[in-house]
């Protein structure tokens, strides 16, 4: 990524600290960059600055579907700042969530503030989330709107995937891949918003179809 883009970025973390109360400076400035180092580590290849800035832009695009939309994009900003393909279950959202409330609690964030960003943080192991929760819709909504990308971004997407988790034996990925297409097209509602789920949901179930379909061992 060029500086200017990255420069860019920080711009709009230092904008959504500011809109949750807390007060601007170089702290907030290093703390963005900080974050941005970890969205940029080598090891990742969907989870990356690109993956940020489209749930951004995805949050950005639907601010009013949310109550504290800052809040949101503070918790875009954190839910994969930890990513390791080799941690277990949900020990990358937790160890992200912890890593939000040290942040920005060292940055002067209300206290408030902290602990919303950490829940909100936490909902994207499992993407499910309450009918009333309008924050917590939004950004679940923005991190899973890649699968309904078309064919083409989508494949992207996946194969990206299969990078990250290189160290995985074929089989093995196959079998855990398939779980969680399974899950993800087993939810009651894949996306939350009436108008994304309008919109985006049959993409998105046939992208997960293919996927599938391509994942099942072959015959004989």
């Amino acid at each position: 990524m060029d500086d200017d883009r990255g420069a860019g970025l920080v711009d709009r973390w230092r904008a959504a600290v500011r809109g949750v109360g807390a007060s601007d400076g170089p702290a907030v400035t290093h703390a963005g960059q900080e974050l941005l180092a970890r969205w940029r580590e080598p090891h990742r290849r969907y989870h990356t600055v690109r993956h940020l800035t489209a749930v951004l832009d995805v949050v950005d695009a639907y601010a009013g579907f949310a109550d504290r939309p800052d809040l949101v994009r503070l918790a875009a900003w954190c839910h994969d700042a930890v990513y390791d393909p080799r941690a277990a279950g949900d020990a990358n959202e937790r160890a992200s969530a912890d890593l939000a409330e040290a942040l920005l609690t060292g940055l002067g964030v209300p206290a408030a503030a902290v602990v919303e960003v950490r829940r909100l943080v936490l909902l994207t192991a499992g993407h499910a989330v309450d009918a009333d929760d309008r924050d917590g819709a939004l950004l679940c909504d923005a991190d899973l709107a890649v699968l309904a990308g078309t064919p083409e971004e989508y494949d992207r997407y996946a194969a990206a995937v299969r990078q990250e988790y290189a160290h995985v034996p074929d089989g093995d990925f196959r079998r855990g891949r398939t779980r969680i297409l399974a899950s993800l097209l087993s939810l009651p509602t894949l996306y939350h918003h009436p108008r994304l789920q309008t919109h985006w949901t049959p993409q998105a179930h046939a992208n997960l179809t293919r996927e599938l379909t391509a994942l099942a061992p072959s015959p004989g």
